[in-house]
């Protein structure tokens, strides 16, 4: 194997290592596999380009091409077709797929699921790394500088993955591949010095490394390695055993990282985009499963904290103090003793799935106890579970976890909540405040709406019946999530939006009329299963808002109107009730079809379309059956496989053509350039500068002819010769002389090797002959449009002669 060869196999080699450092990224490992394979056929490509010669750009060119068409390949089929043709797939189709990968890595939290977006994400990003270093490493010839996009690949992953219990060995995959390309390209350059001075004596060079003589090439390529090495170690070995500086005397603790006791804070947290990302999600995972014995599921809603801090900009968790997760937890904040006697205790026994790595336990509220295993931290005014510090950069998750909560399910009754007393001053203070560049218009609106209301009660339940039922208000998820002052005012202008823009406008609205509020992020009940177990998805992620009564805490409220959400009891709107005046007909003895029934949503009164009561409407029958593909979009498939299939092939039917052609006409000269290219074809090249014999033994010599081909090719040779020196009038051709070059052709090709005579077959170098063709056109089509020019000039009239 030659030195630039074993410079492509180690350039994609380290390209292939390095890329092992996105491995944590994912949960499945099945995209390295489809990534080394890609690569290695790019890689094949540009060492066959570098070896026809092409040009530097053409072969980079050609790698692109081969790349984008195995991309294509592998990934057909994996979006939904929104057009007819190749045109479309390759402009639309795989942009779609590309932009749904995007759209997933800022979806999924790492590790994230293998979709086929992000599976096409990672492979491209690994062929682009690839073909990078293939460019500077080999075909630029500085393995040094390939080193720059190994490092962007490593940077990027090690960034995005945060370290991690493996990063060093991603690190020592990634610095061996740089290494070995290093070294592979010293030995490359060692083999094109010729001889080296200083060897030890006595011994003899490999017969691949291009030396000669009595000397050993290997001595300082050994003495690279020794240096890579120790350099790769001390890498590896220095980190560890310098101390962190970001811990004791001048780190000190981090915020929400508690170290035991009652200190450490919860960290402000804001998980909005997520939530927004979780409701748009394609790939619809359960993350949680429950089991409960509540006697109104619906109600079992799993929150995770509350928003509770309304700085002028967004809303989020203010910074509290954690304490030790107690045995039984303490009476909710609010919950007075008739409220709390009429309550029900339930236990929910709960599963997460290993993809959901929150540090924030779902659960019930408000629970009263939790049996859970690991390292947990308790925030007594939210009543939220936050896990621990586990390592360095590493905390308790809910991952996989299985826990039991015990919780109350509240029955408080609208005369309860109306007849509330004032709250306390301090809960009043802290969860009515509202920033000063809050817009004007939502405190308007607010008393616009609840006008007439004469308590917070009904005055929250007039906000809720605004927003769900009879605002005008749109229920959608693709909105742009904004939390500041502004969004809100934005939000009751444009009148549409998901859970975010409900619930933070309820909360901001309630306390501009003096009510405290916060909101709550977690998950609405689910859908149970016939096995009882109750399956909690992406899509059921969601916030709400929670206002504070005096005797009751903190009560949840649903303005988000959306179908399938549990509007709490007491806070439900009276439903209007028709009675029939008059009973319906019966129906006629001579019907034979039935009338078609009613949909739900035509016998729905409005208010409880709105708020989700209704139930499931009937499916549309989808009346136009898929009718195939078109007659455009096979068209264009047949021609785009027509293409691929015929353009490598194009040199060899050429060949074909032009052979066949030559030979027929029996003239001895266009014989004689056929057998000339088909030495050529070989790796013969033509010399125009030798006579005739001269040129047909050169040909048997280098092209190692066995005696009956050689004697076929000076058959032909003397053929030329008489068609050049003989007499006119005199027979110069003879009939087997086609023959005699056929069989020429056939010697030259048993006489190379595999690989030649393929090439010889596919990717002849005589086709040359084309572009010197084409040239000449050109320049004898350039030299007539300047004589047709000169000749115009030269007619026209001279004007304006001094």
């Amino acid at each position: 194997m030659s030195g630039r060869a074993k410079l492509t196999v180690f350039a994609a080699l380290a390209t292939l290592l390095t890329s092992w450092s996105l491995s944590p990224l994912v949960e499945s490992q099945a995209w390295l596999l489809q990534a080394a394979l890609l690569l290695t056929v790019q890689s094949a490509v540009g060492a066959g380009a570098r070896r026809v010669p092409l040009a530097r750009s053409l072969t980079v060119a050609a790698q692109l091409l081969v790349s984008l068409l195995l991309l294509a390949l592998f990934f057909a089929g994996k979006v939904e077709s929104t057009g007819s043709g190749p045109l479309a797939y390759f402009v639309t189709d795989f942009g779609s797929l590309f932009a749904q990968g995007v759209h997933d890595v800022g979806e999924f939290a790492i590790p994230a699921p293998l979709t086929d977006g992000i599976q096409l994400l990672l492979v491209t990003g690994v062929l682009v790394i690839g073909l990078l270093v293939d460019l500077l490493a080999v075909t630029a010839r500085t393995a040094a500088a390939a080193g720059l996009p190994l490092l962007a690949l490593y940077s990027v992953a090690a960034g995005l993955s945060g370290g991690g219990d493996a990063s060093w060995f991603s690190f020592l995959l990634a610095g061996c591949g740089y290494l070995m390309l290093l070294l592979s390209e010293g030995r490359d350059r060692l083999a094109q010095w010729g001889r080296v001075f200083g060897a030890a004596p006595g011994g003899r060079a490999p017969a691949d490394s291009g030396l000669s003589g009595n000397v050993r090439a290997t001595a300082p390529v050994r003495f690279g390695r020794r240096i890579g090495a120790l350099a790769l170690g001390m890498a590896l070995v220095v980190p560890a055993a310098l101390p962190a500086l970001d811990d004791g005397l001048l780190g000190g603790p981090k915020e929400g990282e508690g170290s035991g006791g009652s200190g450490g804070t919860i960290s402000a947290v804001n998980p909005l985009v997520s939530l927004q990302s979780n409701l748009n999600a394609q790939d619809n995972r359960v993350v949680l499963r429950y089991r409960t014995d509540s006697p109104q599921q619906g109600d079992q809603y799993l929150r995770i904290l509350a928003l509770d801090d309304f700085n002028g900009s967004k809303w989020e968790a203010s910074g509290r103090a954690l304490t030790d997760v107690p045995q039984q937890m303490p009476v909710p904040p609010g919950l007075g003793e008739q409220v709390r006697l009429g309550a029900t205790e339930v236990t929910t026994n709960i599963t997460a799935s290993d993809g959901y790595t929150q540090r924030y336990l779902p659960m019930p509220y408000p629970a009263t106890s939790v049996d859970i295993p690991g390292k947990w931290r308790f925030e007594p005014v939210g009543r939220t579970l936050v896990g621990d510090q586990l390592a360095r950069d590493r905390f308790q998750t809910v991952q996989g976890a299985e826990y039991k909560v015990r919780s109350l399910l509240l029955k408080p009754t609208a005369q309860q909540l109306q007849q509330a007393p004032a709250p306390d001053p301090a809960v009043r203070e802290e969860y009515t405040r509202v920033p000063d560049n809050l817009p004007q218009v939502v405190g308007d609106t607010a008393r616009q709406v609840t006008q007439g209301a004469k308590d917070d009660y009904s005055r929250a339940v007039k906000l809720q019946d605004f927003f769900a039922v009879s605002g005008g208000f749109r229920y959608d998820t693709q909105t742009t999530s904004g939390t500041g002052p502004q969004a809100v005012a934005r939000f009751l202008a444009d009148k549409e939006g998901f859970c975010i823009h409900f619930a933070f406008s309820m909360a901001a609205m309630s306390r501009t009329l003096g009510i405290p509020a916060r909101v709550a992020v977690g998950f609405t009940p689910g859908e149970k299963q016939p096995d009882g177990i109750v399956n909690v998805s992406m899509r059921d992620a969601h916030a709400w808002p929670e206002l504070y009564f005096q005797g009751v805490g903190w009560t949840r409220f649903e303005p988000t109107p959306r179908s399938g959400l549990n509007v709490p009891d007491y806070s439900r709107p009276p439903a209007p009730t028709a009675q029939p005046s008059a009973p319906a007909p019966l129906p006629s003895q001579g019907a034979v079809q039935p009338a078609p029934a009613p949909s739900a949503s035509a016998e729905c009164p409005p208010a409880l379309k709105r708020l989700g009561e209704c139930g499931p409407t009937a499916p549309q029958q989808n009346a136009a059956a898929g009718a195939g593909p078109s007659v455009t979009a096979v068209l264009g498939w047949a021609a785009l496989v027509l293409a691929v299939v015929v353009l490598p092939l194009l040199p060899l039917l050429w060949r074909n053509r032009l052979r066949a052609r030559r030979l027929a006409s029996g003239e001895v000269l266009a014989s004689w350039r056929e057998l000339g290219d088909a030495a050529w074809d070989v790796g013969v090249a033509p010399d125009e500068a030798l006579s005739p014999r001269r040129a047909a033994s050169r040909v048997v010599e280098l092209g190692r002819l066995e005696p009956d081909a050689a004697a076929a090719v000076h058959r032909v040779a003397g053929a030329v010769e008489r068609a050049l020196y003989a007499p006119p009038g005199a027979e110069v051709s003879y009939a087997g002389l086609a023959d005699d070059v056929r069989q020429a052709r056939a010697g030259l090709l048993a006489s190379a090797g595999r690989l030649p005579r393929l090439r010889a077959l596919l990717l002849p170098r005589s086709a040359a002959r084309i572009a010197w063709a084409v040239s000449a056109r050109r320049a004898a089509l350039t030299s007539a449009v300047s004589a047709r020019l000169t000749a115009l000039r030269l007619r026209l009239p001279l004007r304006n002669r001094g």
